[in-house]
């Protein structure tokens, strides 16, 4: 426009070979500046790095755990495009009170297997609901994958249900490590780094890719579209629904912190530390 103004007409598609010839491109913003920094940040990760290594060679289970954005079920506009004959039909509006339900879906992905499971809770997420779904995955999938484990390594971020300065969630770990009988360790990548949490970019994009553009009416329709979640590469994915109703504001037991069995790494123990079976 400004060159049509100057008396130098110039149709788009050359104005576009202008701007290709110069590197120029579309961009969407990207969300790569970390919110803060995180101290020892470099040494978690090169700790981390080492915990890997050693289950991988042991071939005990390493288990990438997060929760994924909640969903709202009903006729609610969702993001994406699809191919059909016409566009599905949704309220003009995404008021939450329009919502038939909720699913929080948490997500653990096996390393070792390139496999990937959703937990569907209808609840809310707390840290009672993440331990359930670790446990349902481990007494369903988990122990029949590696009946000769030992230990299991789970990577989590810093907050969240699975917050790494929660008692509370420590203490509905120690249940789960007295439960299954297996020793669990933890180690939380640390804070402003959840992105490279492996679920992350080896699991939930492709669970959004299975479901962008398609309406989440029922429960039973995001079970179907979650479990289509695969790749060429093998990634695989399982859904279960838990329907138990968790409650929130849980406070930790009166004596937890004095008589808890929570074993803490000697290297930066707030991020790393193990619940054996008592």
């Amino acid at each position: 426009m400004q060159l049509g103004e100057m008396g130098t007409p110039v149709s788009p598609h050359v104005v576009r070979d202008w701007l290709t010839e110069h590197d120029f491109s579309l961009h969407k913003i990207a969300k790569v500046i970390a919110g803060g920094k995180s101290p020892h940040r470099n040494a978690q990760f090169e700790n981390i790095a080492r915990l890997k290594s050693e289950y991988l060679e042991a071939g005990n289970p390493i288990f990438s755990v997060d929760t994924k954005a909640k969903e709202h079920l009903g006729f609610l506009y969702r993001k994406g495009r699809m191919w059909t004959q016409q566009a599905y039909h949704a309220f003009d509006h995404d008021f939450p009170s329009w919502a038939t339900g909720l699913v929080i879906p948490h997500g653990i992905y096996d390393l070792l297997r390139n496999c990937g499971h959703i937990n569907l809770g209808l609840s809310h997420d707390t840290s009672e609901f993440a331990c359930d779904s670790i446990r349902w995955y481990w007494n369903r999938i988990g122990k029949q994958c590696y009946p000769d484990a030992n230990s299991i390594l789970l990577l989590l971020d810093c907050g969240g249900s699975n917050a790494a300065n929660q008692y509370v969630f420590k203490q509905d770990l120690q249940t789960l490590a007295n439960d299954i009988d297996v020793e669990i360790r933890v180690a939380h990548y640390p804070s402003y780094c959840s992105k490279y949490n492996p679920i992350e970019h080896r699991f939930f994009p492709h669970v959004g890719r299975a479901c962008q553009g398609r309406l989440f009416d029922t429960l039973e329709t995001v079970v179907q579209l979650m479990r289509r979640a695969t790749t060429t590469t093998g990634l695989r994915t399982t859904v279960n629904v838990i329907r138990r109703v968790y409650q929130i504001g849980r406070k930790v037991a009166a004596d937890f912190k004095e008589t808890m069995e929570i074993i803490f790494d000697e290297f930066l123990p707030n991020w790393n530390y193990r619940a054996v079976p008592q």
